[in-house]
């Protein structure tokens, strides 16, 4: 057995995490209680790497609240956002006797190559348990946003990564949904080849969506527009969403073909949840404050003073302003600097100020969708009408017609009820 596969191996690993973790919560509190100043891009650091040499869904947990606003400081994102791409892989001895005992002794017979490189999971409710040590400790020095449900939905999601059949129905539902869009390809399961615990599909050839920042704009948008599709096609359409668009989980063949992967984290969305996105957008763009209102409720959102409507909405409307601008634009015009992380200490100081809120868990993904694929259209550098790109999803909505085509959707695509919904 490996060092991480036997008793002695976790221990070490879970001192290891759990020395960073009881580092934070200790620098974090003597900031805010005794007005110690800590370097925090040095314990950040730190953090990344007691992280980065642990595998399975800790690692995955790291990738996660880099990408979702709120949940640790900035300077702790900046770095766990790295191990993105830096995932170790599992060792031939435990692959071989995985696969073994998925699919017989005569399993490599079945494969015309197999290579020897892959991604693991592992003690996955030791792993949550740390999470929710360590967005509790956050959250007692910051109380602006309550990360109960925040965990709750990244703990639902996480059991259901470690599902591959579930994974499977989720990558049939995507080759059936987006199976009209010119330029897109979804990899295809093999059920003979697969089990609850090993999942087996197609080969999709292409390299990394940064090897095509330098290209001529006019394909740096033709990939910009297909990912927007990929991304928001099944959204608005059938009320279901790739949870995971960090830079590892597409690729772009020869002829500019994206190539989607990685269906394990995948959230299904009510028909009225996709109707709150479009209200939002519409009382934006109308400056009507009561279809706000009703469109936070529908999302589950309390405390909704007057002043914390004003507050979220200067989030949304930086979330939703290249939508609301009818020209063709990069998704961010304004040079150096970002906006939006200026933009979140704002809002999230004056979310603190009028008390704290706790965002649905709903929600969380949601969120987090959208800030990965906007950085996505930063680095490609894309300059679309993304206005009308929106409203050939929106025009037609009916809250009715999407309920119908996704429950037949799912059906057919054998994806069982998610936990939580």
């Amino acid at each position: 057995m490996t060092e991480e596969d036997n008793f002695a191996g976790r221990v070490r690993r879970y001192a290891r995490v759990g020395g960073a973790v009881g580092g934070l919560a200790a620098r974090l509190a003597g900031e805010r209680y005794l007005g110690i100043g800590i370097d925090r891009e040095r314990h950040a650091a730190d953090l990344k790497a007691a992280l980065g040499g642990i595998k399975g869904p800790l690692m995955k947990v790291a990738q996660l609240l880099a990408t979702i606003p709120e949940a640790l400081p900035e300077e702790y994102v900046r770095e766990l956002i790295q191990l993105q791409s830096n995932a170790p892989a599992m060792g031939w001895p435990f692959v071989r006797r995985r696969m073994m005992g998925e699919l017989g002794p005569d399993w490599q017979s079945r494969f015309k190559c197999f290579e020897r490189e892959a991604v693991r999971a592992s003690a996955v409710e030791a792993d949550l348990r740390q999470l929710r040590l360590a967005m509790g400790l956050y959250e007692r020095y910051d109380r602006a946003v309550s990360t109960a449900d925040i965990h709750a939905e990244i703990a639902a999601r996480l059991r259901e990564e470690l599902d591959y059949e579930r994974e499977a129905a989720h990558m049939r539902l995507y080759g059936e949904i987006l199976k009209d869009e010119p330029g897109v390809a979804v990899p295809v399961p093999y059920t003979e080849l697969s089990t609850k615990r090993l999942l087996t599909m197609g080969w999709l050839d292409g390299g990394p969506i940064l090897d095509v920042v330098e290209a001529p704009l006019e394909q740096r948008n033709e990939i910009a527009l297909r990912m927007f599709r990929i991304w928001y096609v099944p959204f608005y359409f059938y009320g279901v969403i790739h949870g995971d668009p960090h830079l590892g989980n597409y690729t772009v063949a020869p002829d500019r073909t994206v190539n989607l992967l990685d269906f394990g984290c995948v959230r299904i969305f009510p028909a009225t949840f996709v109707k709150g996105v479009i209200d939002l957008y519409h009382a934006l763009e109308r400056d009507d404050e009561e279809l706000a209102v009703q469109a936070y409720k529908s999302w589950g959102f309390g405390n909704l003073s007057k002043e914390m409507i004003a507050v979220l909405n200067r989030w949304a409307r930086f979330v939703y302003g290249p939508l609301l601008d009818d020209r063709a634009r990069p998704i961010q015009e304004k040079r150096g600097e970002p906006e939006g992380p200026r933009l979140v200490d704002s809002v999230h100081s004056d979310i603190r100020r009028l008390g704290g809120i706790a965002p649905p868990r709903a929600f969380v993904f949601m969120d987090r969708a959208a800030v990965g694929l906007g950085s996505v259209f930063l680095h490609l550098k894309a300059e679309i009408n993304w206005h009308r790109l929106f409203h050939e999803l929106i025009d037609d909505f009916d809250e009715a017609t999407l309920a119908r085509r996704q429950h037949a959707a799912l059906d057919r695509a054998g994806v069982p009820a998610a936990e939580g919904d």
